[in-house]
């Protein structure tokens, strides 16, 4: 995921907004006890998340993947006042973890965690939403998409993680299959005539695709 000089990256996360005092205790909780702790969105992650939603400034907000709550914390925090985020996970074995941190934090009415599968959930749900953020198992990300777009308000956003990842897109080996998951994703939506989309090299590449 290290795409630039490593002191670059310190002084650009220097003078990023420093990380909310219950994120940084989760980030360190989450790299100290839990598998593959990468897999945490992070500080600069984390705040450019939050951005985008303030801009936003959704009334509704569908996350893929909860992983231990870092991002959908931050994903709130742009939320309208009747507003309502909506993540889903199907590692059971985190559930305390991510519901303990929701309690501590400020948005903690606003959080709905949902333990399960994905594709039986989804359609059980009865919205309509303003940003949906893919962070799942990413051999599915294309049917995600497939799966909440008409969920998605016109002009809403879909915003999916590990985009470039590791910087593998530019390879192409055939027995990777989170890899070729990967590049499909990328091509779909590019070629998808219903959104405008972009791709930025942050972290491990985040796509925004807006519904027009």
């Amino acid at each position: 995921m290290e795409f630039i000089d490593p002191e670059l990256e310190e002084y650009v996360s220097r003078n990023t907004s420093p990380e909310p005092p219950l994120l940084k205790e989760l980030s360190r909780d989450t790299n100290a006890n839990i598998l593959m702790p990468r897999m945490l969105s992070g500080h600069l992650q984390g705040r450019t998340l939050a951005m985008f939603s303030q801009m936003i400034a959704p009334r509704r907000i569908l996350e893929i993947g909860t992983y231990t709550g870092y991002s959908a914390i931050c994903l709130a925090e742009g939320l309208t006042t009747d507003g309502l985020l909506y993540t889903i996970d199907i590692n059971e074995e985190l559930e305390n973890m991510v519901k303990t941190y929701f309690e501590k934090s400020e948005y903690a009415s606003k959080l709905r965690p949902l333990i399960g599968d994905a594709k039986k959930i989804i359609p059980t749900i009865k919205e309509q939403f303003d940003l949906i953020f893919i962070d799942a198992d990413k051999t599915n990300y294309s049917m995600y998409f497939d799966l909440v777009f008409d969920k998605l308000k016109p002009g809403g956003y879909i915003i999916a993680d590990n985009i470039l990842w590791s910087g593998k897109v530019l390879t192409d080996d055939p027995k990777d299959k989170d890899l070729q998951a990967i590049k499909a994703y990328n091509i779909k939506v590019r070629e998808d005539q219903r959104v405008s989309c972009v791709v930025l090299p942050l972290r491990d590449g985040l796509s925004i695709a807006r519904k027009l």
